[in-house]
């Protein structure tokens, strides 16, 4: 069977039910959370919220994508170019990563750009690989091109290096 990620849009605050949901249906899900201080009258608590405000992914087959919409709290999957929307695996496991290891995640909503291509070779995003939107000081914006979401993380300069593009290297061995 070739399962694939896919996003699923759901109703408003319903991630965590429908994450619920869709394993009480044999679906692999995947409901990234975020920890946030949320400040009431009264005092101060460390919650767990969604970090993708009405979205939850799901790995499953194209054939079983009726079934989605059948599941309470799913509005539809998410598409892009008429097609439901594929999440690649190695972004799933970056959001996986990132989340684990920062705490207060912030997303930021982006058209994505294509920059220069980079890996990070130390620190606890060792050999991830994305596009810079920019670098600030010590901040790299790394982008998941197919979320349309940037999340923003403090890695060191020193600790990315730049990717050649295909064109350079061939420029470079013709030269």
């Amino acid at each position: 069977m070739n399962t694939q990620w896919y996003a699923v849009y759901t109703r408003p605050r319903w991630e965590k039910k429908v994450a619920e949901h869709l394993a009480k249906n044999k679906f692999e899900s995947y409901c990234p959370l975020n920890r946030v201080l949320r400040q009431w009258h009264d005092r101060k608590k460390f919650v767990q919220e969604p970090l993708f405000a009405s979205y939850v992914f799901v790995r499953t087959e194209e054939c079983r994508h009726v079934e989605l919409s059948r599941i309470s709290g799913i509005v539809n999957l998410v598409y892009w170019l008429r097609k439901p929307a594929v999440i690649r695996e190695d972004e799933i496991e970056a959001i996986r990563h990132f989340t684990h290891q920062f705490p207060n995640v912030q997303l930021e909503k982006t058209a994505v750009n294509v920059d220069d291509r980079v890996r990070v070779i130390k620190g606890p995003l060792i050999t991830q690989e994305g596009n810079i939107i920019a670098v600030k000081s010590r901040t790299v914006k790394i982008a998941l091109p197919s979320l349309g979401y940037i999340m923003v993380a403090e890695v060191e300069k020193q600790h990315i290096e730049i990717i050649p593009s295909q064109s350079h290297v061939n420029q470079l061995s013709i030269s």
